[in-house]
């Protein structure tokens, strides 16, 4: 019993660090960029006692919704990756793993190639996209007799290949100045063109998604076992299973359709999560969203305080997973995790 509560008390204790964390890491973030506004300047814009009407525009316009959808994003990703960990029961699971990451990149090349560049259709067609796709996996494995994990995986292997094959066709046949570099800018991801409109776009289906998972958190955790032992406890398996994985597909392609791809975000959260709770639960699914969010907000600040120019959000989430995967692996390499 004692060593169960101290097992809770310090889940609870790396919750609320990482939860301050993220906390200072956005209200730092709305302070950066080529335009820097201290927290006085952001204090007396939200009192409305500010007198300078362009930070208040650059404030409102360009800063707030691109530091909410970077904490978003990460929450998003975070958790999402978490759960499909859970559900497929494998620590190098991730939210292209079903081939949603693929489905709605898929949908912004087709509306940048056949459609025209038009923001809007990009958004609409890559959150439709990424959604289909889901749908198809989940045909493909229910033609199976035998539903389990595995069956998903391979579903998810087989529609990735295949929305990989589309999208190296639309590329052949693309314009070389124009669309192909929008295709090879949106696979890197970016927080750049984010405005209050997008945000608004994403965030009921972002908000459906996410409450989902937290109000479906027992039958999560109840995935985690073997599948005759679940089907024993009167859950049916493949409907939860299926709810679950479309929630978390929602989170994704919400987040995807306005960001683009972002690398590694997804695979990292909940690696560095097990690195401080190395038991598995829902409270580390929740450590996961938050450390996902601390991530993007970081990777922003990096990409806003170090280059005058925008560099894609992958780069810097790419450069902080790998070594946080390096080591997770000598963690476990040495019996640690």
């Amino acid at each position: 019993m004692d060593k169960t509560c101290s097992t809770y008390k310090k889940q609870r204790r790396w919750l609320v660090i990482t939860g301050l964390l993220v906390i200072v890491a956005f209200f730092v973030s709305l302070t950066l960029g080529r335009y820097p506004l201290s927290i006085a300047d952001i204090t007396a814009i939200l009192t409305g006692q500010s007198t300078d009407p362009l930070s208040s525009s650059v404030f409102f316009n360009l800063r707030l919704p691109r530091t909410a959808m970077a904490l978003l994003a990460g929450l998003g990703l975070g958790m999402a990756g978490s759960v499909f960990q859970l559900v497929f029961k494998n620590p190098l699971a991730a939210p292209d793993i079903v081939g949603v990451s693929s489905g709605a990149n898929l949908g912004a090349a087709i509306a940048i190639v056949l459609l025209g560049q038009s923001a809007a259709l990009m958004t609409t067609i890559s959150f439709v996209g990424g959604m289909s796709v889901l749908f198809l996996v989940i045909f493909i494995a229910r033609l199976s007799r035998n539903q389990s994990t595995v069956t998903f995986i391979l579903a998810g292997i087989i529609m990735k290949a295949v929305s990989d094959a589309l999208i190296m066709t639309l590329k052949y046949f693309a314009d070389p100045e124009r669309e192909l570099a929008s295709i090879e800018y949106w696979a890197m991801g970016s927080l750049g063109n984010m405005t209050a409109a997008k945000l608004l776009t994403m965030l009921p289906f972002f908000i459906l998604g996410f409450a989902g998972l937290i109000l479906m958190r027992r039958q999560i955790m109840l995935l985690v076992l073997e599948d005759d032992e679940i089907k024993t406890l009167g859950v049916r398996l493949g409907l939860t299973r299926m709810i679950v994985l479309g929630l978390a597909a929602l989170v994704v392609s919400s987040i995807i359709s306005q960001t683009g791809l972002i690398a590694f975000a997804g695979l990292i959260a909940p690696h560095a999560a097990r690195l401080a709770i190395k038991r598995i639960s829902f409270t580390w699914c929740l450590l996961s969203s938050l450390t996902g969010a601390l991530i993007l907000l970081i990777s922003d600040s990096l990409i806003r305080s170090v280059s005058a120019f925008e560099i894609p959000i992958s780069i810097p989430t790419t450069l902080i997973g790998v070594p946080v995967l390096l080591f997770f692996m000598w963690r476990r390499k040495e019996g640690k995790v």
